[in-house]
């Protein structure tokens, strides 16, 4: 039961839920075991009372098939709330807290505007993303290399390893000016790497994204998202190899969990 009013204590995240979406439960226990108490809430009712939105400090709009990908990935998700919540959301931002989109979230992100940078409902698009150019959907393991210390989710000095599962994401520029600047803006967070963190060709780079980009941040720093999937590594026996990492430090196993738990700790400090 979602309760009026603002925050009391501890940090609330919600995670966004519309037809199609299907990441939204492991996405809830993985911001539960980050410490933060998580809600899952569907569009529709943000929609009716749009004041929801000040009861949480963190929303997450998390993966699946929002509204069966018709048209393209995301794009229905992101036009709804472009014509229904574009400014609440933004508000949600300024008011310095943050989001972060999962591989259809993360598409939702960049085509409603708010990644890499946008300021305004339908602003100029010059970042997308696309379908693979395997021309197959990818369910594979990848190594992400940070490329940003002003992006409160990542760990700038460690390469993390999580899972990739979609048919749409290739991310991909307007033009070399766009790219040039999602780069002098200090907005790619993350890229695809091999082990020893060099970008390489597919599988590497599972889709062949331009640049090897697999996450994009916001000017802020409180605004990620990336085409990999945090939620799906938070345990230690969801790696593909985790026999093999028994004698690993246990704060060293789970990847997925750095995103989640850097985002409540922000909060604890911060808001």
């Amino acid at each position: 039961m979602i309760q009026k009013g603002k925050i009391s204590n501890g940090v609330k995240a919600m995670v966004l839920r519309a037809a199609g979406i299907n990441c939204d439960m492991e996405t809830d226990y993985a911001l539960e075991l980050a410490g933060a108490k998580a809600q899952r809430v569907h569009i529709n009712r943000i929609i009716e009372d749009k004041s929801i939105l000040e009861q949480f400090q963190i929303i997450v709009f998390p993966g699946g098939f929002s509204y069966g990908d018709d048209v393209a990935a995301g794009k229905i998700l992101s036009n709804q709330i472009i014509h229904h919540l574009f400014d609440a959301i933004q508000r949600f931002i300024d008011d310095g807290k943050l989001v972060l989109g999962i591989c259809n979230g993360f598409q939702v992100l960049v085509k409603m505007g708010i990644l890499p940078g946008g300021d305004s409902a339908g602003a100029r698009q010059d970042v997308s993303i696309t379908y693979n150019d395997s021309g197959k959907f990818e369910d594979r393991w990848v190594y992400l290399a940070p490329q940003t210390r002003s992006c409160i989710f990542i760990e700038p000095d460690r390469q993390i390893y999580l899972p990739v599962a979609h048919g749409e994401g290739k991310v991909v520029t307007k033009d070399e000016a766009a790219l040039e600047n999602l780069k002098s803006g200090g907005h790619i967070a993350f890229k695809y790497v091999d082990k020893n963190g060099q970008e390489g060709t597919y599988p590497i780079n599972p889709n062949n994204s331009v640049d090897s980009i697999a996450g994009l941040t916001d000017t802020t720093g409180r605004v990620l998202g990336l085409m990999p999937h945090p939620e799906r590594f938070v345990r230690a026996t969801q790696h593909p190899h985790w026999s093999r990492l028994r004698n690993t430090p246990a704060e060293n196993r789970c990847d997925g969990m750095t995103i989640f738990r850097n985002a409540v700790r922000f909060v604890q400090r911060n808001l």
